[in-house]
Order: C-alpha cells, then sequence, then structure tokens
C-alpha cells in the first residue's frame, strides 16, 4: 500500500537504524521494545525481546515459499534444552517448532536455527530470544445481560426455534443502495443471539441459534478456497473486557468447514477473524499476565491484559506469526488507567481490529491508546503510529479519534476507521472516518466523516465502517443496535435497528446466494371447517420464489391444492381442504422444485 506523496506505508523489514530515523523525522523517540535486535532472513516469532510469551509457545518461521528449517537447538534459562519437531505450513511458506514440553514462567527461552529462505542454496541463521510470562487465570464470568424488548424478538410457527431480534428498517434502501443482505451476530438484549441473514427489508433469511451462553461476532462473506464462505467468531464474552472461543467457516449450504483455533494455548479472542487467499487467517487473542505496573501507579503485583495477534494456517492450525503489544508498545501510551486493588486486570492496549496490508506489514487498531500502528511481518517492529500520545503524523482537523475500533486500508491510500469517540465520552457521535495520510510531509488529513444526520448515536463499544460498492459505506454501530449505509456524500441510503439493547459487533452487507440440505419446514392448524392455515419456510434458502401446498390422505399420495409467492421468512397460506396430510415444496423463479417438505398430519 502506498501514501500520499509517493511513501511507502511499509517496505521491506526496517532495521533499527532506519526506524530510528522515520520516527526521529516525526518527533518521537523510538523506544527499545519497538525495534528488532536481530536481523533475520525470515520471520522468527516469538519475536527477539518478547517479554510474555506462553508457555506452550511454538517457535514460528514465515519466510517466502520454499522456506525450510535446516537445523534448530531451543535452550530454555531453567528448563534447558526442548527437543521437539518441526512441521510445515500448508503454504509452504516456512514451519513450526513445536517442543515436546512447555517452557517454565518467567524463563528465558534462546533460539538458533539455521533456515533456507525461499528454496535451495546457504542455509542463514535465524535467532529469537524471549521471556515466557506468568499467565493469570481470570474469572470466568460474563457480562449480564441487558433487558430488552420481547415485542422485537421474531417468532416463526414452522421454525418455532429460531427466536432472533427482529430488525426493524427505519429509512428503506434508496436509490443507488449496495445490493445484497446484511450480515448480524446480534446478542444481548431478547431475542437469541447468533450468526443473522436479514435482507434490506428487515426479513429474516438465514439464523443459526448458539447454545446456551455463547454469542457469535464478526458474521460476514469471506473467501476460501476461491469460495464464497460464511466466517464467525463464537465462544463467551467474559466481563474483564474479551473473548474466549474459535473462528468457525461454513459453506454455502451451511456445513462446518473449518474450525480455526488459536495456537499457544491461547483462546481466540472475538475482535477479528480474517481469511487470506493463501489460506491463512488473521486472529487475535487477549492474554492476561502477573506484571509490576508501578511505572504507570498501579501495583506492583499487577495484572495486565496483553494483546496477541496471530496469522494461523487453517488447514493444520500451526501459528505462522505472532505478536505481542507488549514487546512493542509502551504502557503509558495507554489513555486507560490501571484498576486499583488488582480487581481488574488492565486491558492497556486493546486491540481490536487486523488488516494485513500490501506491503509486508499489518495494520492493527488499539482501542485503549487511540492510535493505529503499522507492524512489520519480518521484525515484528512498529513502522509508524497514526493517533494517540506518540503519533509519527500530525493530525489535521477532524482527524483525532478516540476508543476506535476497525481501521483498515483502503484504495488510493486512504485509511477507514470507526471513531466510536466514547467511553468516556470525547465526542458528540460516533463517526466512520477515511483518513489520509502522507508520509512525506508527516500529516493526515480528513477525507470524509460519516455521521448520521437524524440520530445522535454515540457507540461506547464495537462498531465497523465497512466499504461497498459503489463508494458506499455501511457503518454499524456495535453497542447500539443501530446500522446505517451511507453514499460517498455522506447521505443516508438505508437506516435500521435490531431490537433495545441488542448489540452487534459489526454489520456487513454482501450479496449471498444458498440452498441448505435441510428440507423446507411446514406448520399446519385448523382454520375452521375444511381449512388450515399452512405456514412455510426454509432456513436459508436464497432462491424460494413461491410455495405449493400439497394435501391428501396419506404421505404418498399428495396433490398439489394452491401455489402462492413468498412473503418474507415465513408465509402464511389459506388452504381449503380436508385432506389428513399435508406438505409444501418451494420454487424457484421457473417453477422448478428446490426442496421439498415432510408431510405433516393435519
Amino acid at each position: 500500500m502506498r501514501l500520499q506523496g509517493g511513501g511507502r506505508l511499509a517496505g521491506l523489514p526496517l532495521g533499527a537504524a532506519v526506524l530510528a530515523v522515520l520516527l526521529s523525522a516525526c518527533g518521537v523517540s523510538s523506544p527499545a521494545a519497538s525495534t528488532a535486535s536481530t536481523s533475520n532472513p525470515v520471520a522468527v516469532s516469538p519475536f527477539d525481546g518478547t517479554p510474555d510469551a506462553s508457555p506452550s509457545t511454538q517457535i514460528s518461521f514465515l519466510g517466502p515459499a520454499g522456506t525450510h528449517v535446516v537445523s534448530i537447538a531451543v535452550s530454555g534459562s531453567r528448563s534447558g534444552a526442548h527437543p521437539g519437531r518441526l512441521e510445515a505450513y500448508s503454504t509452504g511458506t516456512g514451519e513450526s517448532f513445536l517442543p515436546s514440553h512447555p517452557f517454565l514462567a518467567g524463563e528465558r527461552v534462546t533460539v538458533t536455527a539455521q533456515v533456507q529462505a525461499g528454496g535451495p542454496g546457504p542455509a542463514q541463521a535465524a535467532t529469537t530470544t524471549f521471556t515466557v510470562a506468568h499467565q493469570d487465570v481470570v474469572s470466568q464470568k460474563e457480562f449480564p445481560t441487558n433487558p430488552g424488548d420481547p415485542r422485537a424478538v421474531a417468532h416463526y410457527r414452522s421454525a418455532p426455534t429460531l427466536t432472533p431480534s427482529t430488525l426493524k428498517v427505519t429509512v428503506p434502501a434508496q436509490a443507488g443502495a449496495a445490493p445484497g443482505d446484511l450480515f448480524l451476530a446480534p446478542y444481548q438484549g431478547q431475542g437469541s443471539p447468533g450468526p443473522m441473514i436479514v435482507d434490506q427489508q428487515g426479513r429474516l433469511v438465514w439464523f443459526h441459534p448458539l447454545p446456551a451462553h455463547q454469542v457469535a461476532t464478526n458474521f460476514q462473506v469471506q473467501s476460501y478456497q476461491g469460495k464464497p464462505v460464511l466466517t464467525w467468531w463464537q465462544g463467551h464474552v467474559l466481563q474483564v473486557g474479551f473473548g474466549q472461543g474459535e473462528d468457525l467457516i461454513y459453506d454455502s449450504s451451511y456445513h462446518p468447514l473449518a474450525t480455526i483455533r488459536a495456537g499457544n494455548g491461547y483462546h481466540a479472542d472475538l475482535h477479528e477473524i480474517r481469511l487470506t487467499p493463501q489460506g491463512t487467517a488473521w486472529i487475535d487473542a487477549f492474554d492476561p499476565i502477573h506484571m509490576s505496573l508501578s511505572s504507570v501507579h498501579g501495583s506492583s503485583s499487577g495484572v495486565l491484559t496483553d494483546s496477541v495477534v496471530q496469522q494461523i494456517d487453517v488447514k493444520t492450525g500451526l501459528v505462522m506469526w505472532e505478536w505481542h503489544a507488549l514487546g512493542h508498545i509502551a504502557l503509558n501510551e495507554s489513555y486507560d488507567l490501571p484498576v486499583p486493588h488488582n480487581s481488574y486486570p488492565w486491558d492497556y492496549i486493546h486491540i481490536n481490529s487486523i488488516d494485513p496490508g500490501s506491503s509486508n506489514d499489518v495494520l492493527l487498531s488499539g482501542r485503549s491508546t487511540w492510535a493505529l500502528y503499522d507492524v512489520d511481518l519480518g521484525s515484528g517492529a512498529v513502522n509508524w503510529r497514526l493517533g494517540g500520545s506518540r503519533s509519527n503524523f500530525s493530525l489535521g482537523s477532524g482527524v483525532r479519534f478516540y476508543w476506535q475500533h476497525d481501521a483498515e486500508f483502503q484504495p488510493g491510500g486512504i485509511i477507514s476507521v470507526f471513531d466510536n469517540g466514547s467511553t468516556p465520552p470525547k465526542e458528540r457521535q460516533s463517526r466512520g472516518l477515511l483518513l489520509a495520510p502522507d508520509l512525506a510531509s508527516h500529516t493526515v488529513s480528513l477525507r470524509k466523516a460519516f455521521v448520521n444526520p437524524s440520530k445522535t448515536l454515540l457507540a461506547s463499544s464495537q462498531g465497523n465502517t465497512f466499504a461497498l460498492p459503489g463508494g458506499d459505506w455501511l457503518m454499524g454501530y456495535g453497542g447500539l443496535p443501530n446500522l446505517t449505509e451511507y453514499d460517498a456524500s455522506g447521505h443516508v441510503l438505508l437506516d435500521a435497528t435490531l431490537g433495545k439493547n441488542v448489540q452487534n459487533f459489526r454489520s456487513y452487507l454482501s450479496p449471498w446466494s444458498a440452498l441448505p440440505t435441510t428440507s423446507p419446514a411446514v406448520a399446519v392448524q385448523s382454520a375452521g371447517a375444511g381449512k388450515l392455515s399452512v405456514a412455510a419456510s426454509w432456513n436459508g434458502a436464497t432462491a424460494v420464489a413461491s410455495w405449493r401446498v400439497l394435501a391428501g390422505s396419506s404421505p404418498s399420495a399428495l396433490v398439489a391444492v394452491a401455489t402462492v409467492p413468498k412473503a418474507g421468512f415465513e408465509t402464511s397460506i389459506p388452504v381449503s381442504t380436508g385432506a389428513p396430510y399435508v406438505a409444501v415444496q418451494a420454487l424457484d423463479g421457473s417453477g422448478t422444485v428446490l426442496g421439498t417438505s415432510p408431510a405433516v398430519k393435519s
């Protein structure tokens, strides 16, 4: 990715000297933890100087195609030499060394390897030294459920197990609105939590109810193995401020394809699941650790929650790349303060979005530091900071953001970000920002700010700004039940809201076509003498245009008695028949039968 003025956001791995020059030019002192002390032919993680690696960490060697570890020696300062095995990534871009037994908390681990970077040729030395964390066991108490509005919950006769929040469309889709369906994952308030697809009229397309005490986030359409898939995070949201779960990939028949779990003993957090064309996934994890917080006026025996970023090989589950904020971001950059008496782990940075760039870099958003970080993939060093207390850029009018989410690279050198502006409140409204950084002048200007013109929406948490075709933008307000689509000029093209107190981490809009392998569902009840009320639905089927009702004296002797156009998720069909058995058939636009329900006794 390139910045205005021809400068690069990130090129090949920056050495410590180059990074120091860049930071000095921007008037910022280079923190020692943010520069790599070793120069490796490939990315070796945990990176050199990582202060809090997991006791069960693997050693990851990520490079160009053909990267191979020729030899390796791993030794803990207390546990001694660690034998283990090497396992290759399915991408052919490196290997992980899996020690046969864990490291010890507090010890220093030294890794020395010989690596062929990119195929045949002389092996080169690759090293790293890191310290193992004293991990904390946090409370598994979950956030209490906020009361909602029971009237804002959907109920269906033919699908009684589906009870999601309704989506009320307050501004119908205007001319120029992007085509597609909305992908949401409501939780809190009333209604069952789970991944949910609705059309732009607010009608349910698909809902996947979750087990008790589990929620979903980041429900969207992505590409895996060249095909469109559904992805989401699923797990528990802890009151200490992060999630513990796993990421799921489903195909267009709503069958599970893969489960992505965090490696190295961590649990996948709720904030990011981003697939790459190479079959890898970027995810995050939160790791509470014991450490002294006296430097920031906290307890000398405090508990800090570090943010961990991983790139996972989906096929093998191996960790290909891992980065710890604590090794690169100073504690005094945080605008959040440690909680006295260790009653709550200090979430000093709270990484909440990950976006790999095109120049061997990855863009991270730190909510608690009010800053975006461009990180070099080769060294783990921070190339530059945008926002916060140590910004490498001067911020133009309207650029400053607070407690932000969802920072992403966009075409033309633009960065989009959802500016929460709260909590505590620093602005009157949450905004969707398009920022134009210029590396040559070390400045950032505001290209556009999207603000709802008819509602005051200040989201205390969560939210996203999602680019749509034609220059439109969809903003999900996260902690608020609202979502809005804007055109490039900021005019509202669509506005909708979930039920009272319902939250939805991010909102997405994409085209979607699917045919479930399940059968359509039918429910029948009497509507008077010789009449029936038939309810038909098919959870997730997108091509149904009409419903045909079949009736007869037995399940094997059914004939058509009515055909009506589909009317929303569930279609109610009045039928005049005294037949004891009824079924329904789903028809596409040409009248072809897509599926037939089981026959039920009327």
